[in-house]
């Protein structure tokens, strides 16, 4: 039989760093798929195979020893290295990349994920591919400590220094309101101060932006709902229970209740968010651009033209953003 004590993996580092970061044993197991006791073991074998406790096990929330402190530097250099030589490998042969982990704001999911999906497996036919949908603040929060490879998500400030941005579609704020509920060459605001604001959640990023604009506006709406779901709100929204601010894409993708809204512009300053696709930088090699400019094409024919069609006013305002070429591999 092989001896194999003392023998540190990758699996042992991507175990430990994990836990760093989570300072728990069971959050760790829950962002790597496994089990706690499979965790535990590992960590206890990384630490007899260093011959030094990393981890006060005992504290909560789970604290670093001053090895640990040390050896966490050197594995999360281990784990960029690894992932770089496994994108250096999938440009040489997209086959080869085994394990991609996506991030999408859930904005994407019926028309644009899926797609991507299909075309992503097509060029890298010995993948496996983990999609997590979510918040574009937690999708973020999951590429900080690594458990996302790549996100779509909405940009929540300046690009930081351990990010690669890649632009892919600015759209406006817009008013949703019942159908019907505005008559052409009304007064839209004195229409919609008599109506509720059902809001987007400020538990959300989007929601506090939404938020800051309207206190930037010195605007004060009476609102009675805050809600974190499209399809809630568009739904109270073509119930007649009030308006809300909300994106084109948001509208687009409470699909059922398109026909009982109309979607107007705002009747006070304008004001947008980007979508980008973001990776850690230098990590991914070209792929993450590589994969930018498919998603492009794909919002320009799935999201962009329908919307237009719908609601030419937005023309413009609505755009997929223009991203650099990536070489030919």
């Amino acid at each position: 039989m092989t001896e194999t004590a003392g023998r540190i993996t990758l699996w042992h580092i991507e175990v430990f760093v994990a836990t760093a970061e989570e300072a728990s044993i069971s959050a760790a197991a829950q962002r790597l798929g496994a089990s706690a006791s499979s965790v535990s073991q590992q960590l206890t074998n990384l630490e007899t195979g260093l011959g030094t406790s990393l981890l006060n096990r005992n504290e909560r929330p789970m604290s670093l020893t001053p090895a640990g402190t040390l050896f966490l530097r050197r594995a999360q250099t281990i784990l960029n290295e690894a992932a770089r030589a496994r994108a250096e490998l999938a440009r040489r042969d997209p086959a080869m990349l085994t394990r991609l982990r996506l991030g999408v704001i859930e904005d994407f999911d019926a028309e644009v994920t899926p797609r991507l999906l299909r075309a992503l497996a097509q060029e890298m036919t010995g993948c496996q591919f983990l999609l997590e949908t979510g918040a574009s603040h937690r999708l973020f929060d999951k590429l900080e400590t690594r458990a996302l490879d790549m996100i779509v998500a909405s940009e929540m400030g300046a690009e930081a220094a351990w990010m690669e941005m890649h632009p892919v579609l600015t759209e406006p704020f817009v008013a949703a309101v019942p159908k019907d509920s505005v008559e052409e060459g009304a007064d839209l605001m004195a229409v919609l101060r008599q109506m509720p604001l059902i809001l987007y959640t400020e538990r959300h990023h989007m929601g506090r932006v939404i938020a800051s604009h309207l206190a930037q506006q010195n605007l004060r709406l009476s609102h009675r709902f805050e809600l974190d779901s499209y399809h809630a709100i568009m739904a109270m929204v073509a119930a007649g229970e009030g308006w809300t601010i909300l994106t084109p894409l948001g509208f687009m993708h409470a699909a059922r209740f398109r026909e009982q809204a109309d979607v107007l512009p705002l009747p006070f300053a304008p004001f947008s968010r980007r979508i980008s696709l973001t990776a850690r930088r230098g990590v991914m090699e070209d792929i993450p651009a590589r994969t930018a400019e498919r998603l492009r094409e794909m919002l320009a024919e799935y999201v962009v033209a329908p919307a237009l069609e719908r609601m030419p006013w937005l023309d413009g305002a609505l755009r997929v953003e223009r991203g650099t070429a990536p070489a030919a591999v």
